[in-house]
């Protein structure tokens, strides 16, 4: 037996895109002589759909495409992942299901049973859990059809659950198992993936084929990295990352495999080309090109710089320099350089004259009061003005460059430094921004040292660092990793050896500061834990504040 797997990186809502992806693939396998094609969870509609779940036309082109690819389904079995209706009176309205199509018939449909809710997913709100486990046979194969997350309890020792799909089918003796999957990406997650296929394999003995979307929405990032495993273990294949690609394997040679072909991973590298993918799918399916951003001559603005133009082009990336009083000649220079290294449009504004007529137009109402944060507040929100001007006269999308660092303790202004479409950064520690750059500059210096080498600061005040309202980030980054990531507590994190007194501060910032984040732009997100849909927090609560 021949299949085909077809990692496509789908649009949600998008039926019509989605549809004519599938067709092509399906045409492409059968002059391959595959037997079955596979394509991903939700695939007809894209993941995650979310609220358009609940609109029945919505649902209904879902139908609609089903119906198209059934008339496809000659000489060549398609398997593909879309919502179905329940036609019970109890219950949620919907399956997630897989659908076999065959002899331009629906064959099969299973549904899935494990119904994520934690991190980004959400899926018991819409969709009612299987109670059904049946094998198909299909050209001398007896096959298992699962989705995602039913594949994630092997052996049912995952707490959130108390049933495993695949121990329902083993007295049916499947001889294969096909895993319609929409795993989104995190920079460590491709090893569990791997290792929880594996699992599998061992605990059935039979070859696992497992089918990934790539591609981003929004926030979410797939990264592909499809996997067909051998009954006896053994990964034959894992495809390629942050592309489509549509790959054919005959089972025989999938089971005489004697040596695992993964591919290395290195979590920077990872992180680097995800965010580009994010941005590019970002603006595709937006339908917009053109990107602008503030460069300061900082780290954050200069890796969010070279990522957008590697993702869009040089020709559609647009910068302002917006120097201050404050602002080192340094900074305008490498600001400057790193511009013209990229070959982006840059234009310069100087913010000192708006900023004069601020003071002057508040002047009556500040009489006798000292300056504080408040003016340098102003300075920010002028360069989020003169951005968003930019952003509405030339129709473009505003890179945000805050990192994950300022936006968990608040070190950032809302409608200032926090503007923007999309959060680039918005994922990524402090620390980790200068391993993108040490990356990004691996074969020649592309973001000037300059800017890697000096004390952060926002230049909003004489001599300003970071450093004078924070700690420094290489101890602030591991308590917040342990905070958010870790979810640990206060107390957890002091008795790992670290300061009370800066651990205490860092976490109330953390949980004062979630207005902001509510406020601000989509994070793309490339960890386990962004801030985000993955991260639910009151605003007014109380803890440690």
């Amino acid at each position: 037996m021949k299949i085909a797997i077809a990692q496509l990186n789908y649009h949600i809502g998008n039926f019509e895109g989605n549809l004519e992806k599938m067709k092509s693939s399906v045409a492409k396998a059968k002059l391959q002589r595959a037997d079955i094609v596979c394509f991903g969870e939700l695939a007809t509609c894209g993941y995650p759909p979310r609220d358009f779940l609940e609109f029945d036309d919505f649902i209904c082109l879902c139908e609609k495409s089903i119906e198209s690819l059934t008339e496809m389904a000659d000489g060549i079995a398609i398997v593909v992942g879309s919502p179905t209706r329940n036609p019970e009176k109890e219950g949620k309205d919907l399956y997630n299901s897989a659908y076999f199509l065959a002899n331009k018939q629906v064959l099969h449909v299973q549904h899935k049973a494990l119904l994520p809710t934690y991190d980004i997913f959400d899926e018991y709100r819409y969709f009612e859990p299987a109670t059904e486990f049946k094998v198909l046979d299909y050209k001398g194969q007896r096959i298992a059809l699962s989705i995602c997350e039913d594949i994630w309890n092997v052996g049912n020792e995952n707490p959130l659950y108390k049933i495993c799909p695949l121990d329902e089918m083993m007295p049916q003796n499947p001889s294969l198992i096909l895993n319609l999957s929409a795993s989104p990406f995190s920079y460590d997650h491709a090893k569990d993936r791997i290792a929880v296929v594996k699992a599998n394999v061992e605990r059935y003995k039979a070859p696992l084929f497992y089918i990934n979307h790539v591609g981003s929405q929004t926030d979410v990032v797939f990264d592909g990295g499809s996997l067909v495993v051998s009954s006896k273990g053994v990964v034959h294949d894992e495809m390629v990352y942050f592309q489509e690609d549509l790959i054919v394997y005959d089972l025989l040679e999938v089971e005489a495999t004697l040596v695992d072909n993964e591919q290395s991973k290195h979590k920077t590298t990872l992180i680097h080309d995800a965010l580009i993918l994010g941005i590019q799918d970002y603006f595709k399916k937006l339908g917009f090109k053109k990107a602008i951003l503030g460069l300061s001559g900082g780290i954050d603005s200069a890796v969010t710089a070279v990522l957008a133009a590697r993702a869009l082009g040089s020709d559609n990336v647009r910068v302002l320099l917006m120097p201050s009083q404050y602002s080192s000649n340094h900074s305008v220079a490498d600001a400057r350089n790193l511009a013209e290294k990229l070959g982006i449009q840059y234009d310069i504004i100087a913010i000192k004259p708006m900023f004069d007529a601020f003071e002057s137009a508040l002047a009556p109402q500040f009489t006798a009061m000292e300056e504080n944060i408040t003016e340098e507040n102003i300075q920010a929100r002028i360069r989020g003005m003169l951005l968003m001007a930019m952003t509405n006269k030339f129709g473009c999308i505003l890179l945000n460059t805050s990192n994950k660092s300022e936006m968990a303790v608040g070190y950032g202004t809302l409608y200032g430094d926090m503007c923007g479409g999309i959060a680039v950064l918005g994922d990524i520690y402090k620390t980790e921004v200068y391993d993108l750059a040490h990356y990004i500059n691996k074969d020649g210096e592309v973001i000037p040292q300059n800017s890697i080498v000096k004390p952060p600061s926002a230049e909003l005040r004489p001599g300003q660092k970071d450093s004078d309202s924070l700690p420094e980030y290489d101890i602030l980054d591991k308590i917040l990793f342990q905070y958010i990531e870790k979810r640990k507590s206060p107390q957890d994190i002091i008795d790992q050896g670290f300061d009370e007194k800066i651990v205490k501060k860092a976490c109330r910032l953390v949980n004062i500061n979630e207005f902001k984040r509510e406020q601000t732009a989509p994070v793309i997100r490339v960890s386990n834990k962004a801030f985000g849909m993955g991260r639910r927090m009151p605003i007014v609560g109380k803890y440690l504040n």
